[in-house]
């Protein structure tokens, strides 16, 4: 998933705002440190993505949107070649505390937790992922559970996609690195989730996705949810992008049955995730995911009991720029803010804020409306 440019100030600033409120920071405005062991991440969850390189805090508009789960991207290495993680390649900000750890503690606070991600296209065409940056398995280990112990979480999203599909040595190391992790976190008594992310055809994933999991096999690495980004499919052909996320995830589901043939259908599709592009995807209008398709998905996730609903990336998730492709902060199609967390949420309605809100009989303020361009993942 391509970066997308720098929202503009008012999404800090709202953020910043709603920091001094409270919102996103217990115990007064005093970070907590991350607990040692975490529950387990649910069996259904809805998670939408962050753009951590936007600014702002995850947090405030988790509660804005009424989101318990975010999918914080990107991790990635400062240059090719590092094998230090870093947010956003960026080497002021370190996997530490004082980056995101108010932030992780308040959505914890709420009973919800955040996925950080690695990857994303900007990172797998510049040889920073992780993987495919540093040579040493057990360092790229080390990196994975330093997630773990710094902010308590209990899924690590892995991105993968353009050049790193076909980074043969790359995805050997991940996969050698999630077994080695996997390993620890049984030793530690810990849950440690590990999430893949890949672009997906209408039909499943590409022959280099089937490879990536098939190495996982080979290298006994499990890999616990299979997340397929059902947008930008750049075929020419117009979409109905409701209907191409069932037929998508029903290739998957045919595939992961030949990579575990011992799984029962049920449980192959738990092992499933979906996500989404709101609005006009970067390819145009012809790829266009609406909002009775928010609707249909939801139903359907639902029915197939899949593991997670997801989007990118929550700063689109607003109505502000009808007609815009692609946009970094805004659909491109008319709808109200939040209208897409608030239609995936019924999908597991206790991992969501609005639930808890709703039971109280409390409504959160809506966020303001946001401006700005982008890109996908």
């Amino acid at each position: 998933m391509k970066r997308s440019a720098p929202v503009r100030a008012l999404l800090a600033a709202s953020a910043a705002a709603a920091v001094s409120a409270g919102l996103v920071v217990a115990g007064g405005g005093t970070a907590q440190a991350a607990p040692a062991f975490r529950a387990p991440m649910p069996a259904h969850v809805v998670a939408p993505y962050y753009e951590t390189y936007s600014g702002g805090s995850p947090a405030a508009l988790a509660a804005q949107s009424h989101n318990k789960y975010l999918t914080l991207a990107f991790l990635q290495t400062p240059a090719a070649g590092s094998c230090t993680a870093t947010w956003n390649g960026d080497a002021t900000q370190p996997v530490s505390r004082s980056v995101y750890g108010k932030d992780i503690t308040a959505l914890q606070a709420r009973g919800g937790n955040a996925i950080p991600s690695f990857g994303g296209y900007a990172a797998d065409t510049t040889g920073t992922d992780i993987a495919d940056s540093c040579t040493d398995v057990t360092s790229i280990a080390s990196v994975y559970e330093s997630l773990v112990t710094t902010y308590g979480v209990t899924r690590i999203d892995l991105d993968v996609e353009a050049d790193s599909l076909s980074a043969t040595a790359g995805i050997d190391r991940r996969n050698k690195a999630i077994a080695l992790v996997q390993k620890w976190a049984h030793r530690t008594h810990r849950s440690v989730e590990f999430s893949y992310t890949l672009p997906s055809t209408t039909t499943g994933l590409g022959a280099t996705g089937v490879a990536l999991l098939q190495n996982a096999v080979a290298n006994h690495a499990r890999v616990d949810v299979v997340n397929i980004m059902t947008f930008d499919y750049y075929d020419g052909a117009t979409h109905e992008m409701a209907t191409d996320t069932e037929t998508a995830a029903a290739g998957v589901h045919d595939q992961l049955a030949a990579l575990y043939p011992a799984e029962k259908s049920s449980e192959l599709w738990s092992r499933i995730g979906v996500t989404e592009m709101p609005g006009i995807d970067d390819f145009g209008p012809a790829e266009t995911f609406t909002t009775a398709d928010a609707a249909t998905v939801e139903h359907w996730a639902a029915a197939k009991r899949i593991n997670t609903l997801s989007f990118w990336a929550l700063q689109r998730d607003n109505g502000t720029c009808p007609g815009t492709t692609g946009a970094g902060a805004c659909s491109g199609v008319a709808q109200t803010d939040w209208y897409f967390s608030h239609a995936f949420e019924k999908f597991a309605p206790a991992n969501c804020f609005w639930f808890e809100s709703r039971s109280a009989h409390t409504t959160p303020k809506s966020a303001p409306r946001h401006a700005g361009r982008g890109s996908r993942m």
